[in-house]
């Protein structure tokens, strides 16, 4: 896993990124476009088994040609790590250890919050807000980080 600015620099020019927004048992993921301006949705996994959940993402590495991970980091609103916070660290940790592609944490607070106001003003259907919530919040993620790098 990298900080940011050692991400950057091992990022391939004209590669997608990943977004992963972590939770417990369904994650959430978003790819950039290969010149990073724009994230999107893609879908949402759910990591019953780390090595099936490993395949998964190592699979969408390949078809969308995945040059970096960015993993969203649930920092509490006064700035300290909780439990949320150190399970994303543990994913991070673990999927550098089993995946070739730069790693690197995002902050990603108010990131959910975000996304169901968003979908609230597109009228998403209240049940399916749930099921997409995963890879719009790993889009949102994602596109702060974009925003960031483009500045």
């Amino acid at each position: 896993m990298l900080d940011i600015e050692n991400f950057i620099k091992k990022i391939k020019a004209k590669s997608r990124l990943m977004g992963v927004d972590p939770g417990k048992t369904r994650i959430g993921i978003s790819i950039s476009d290969e010149n990073r301006i724009l994230a999107t949705p893609l879908k949402t996994l759910v990591k019953k088994d780390f090595s099936i959940f490993l395949r998964d993402i190592n699979l969408t590495i390949k078809e969308n040609q995945i040059g970096g991970i960015v993993i969203g980091n649930p920092i509490n609103m006064d700035g300290s790590k909780g439990p949320s916070s150190q399970s994303a660290t543990d994913l991070s940790y673990n999927l550098s250890k089993n995946i070739s592609v730069p790693i690197t944490m995002w902050d990603e607070r108010l990131s959910s919050s975000g996304t169901f106001k968003i979908m609230r003003e597109l009228e998403v259907n209240s049940s399916k807000k749930q099921e997409a919530l995963d890879k719009n919040a790993a889009a949102f993620i994602l596109q702060g980080f974009l925003d960031f790098i483009n500045k």
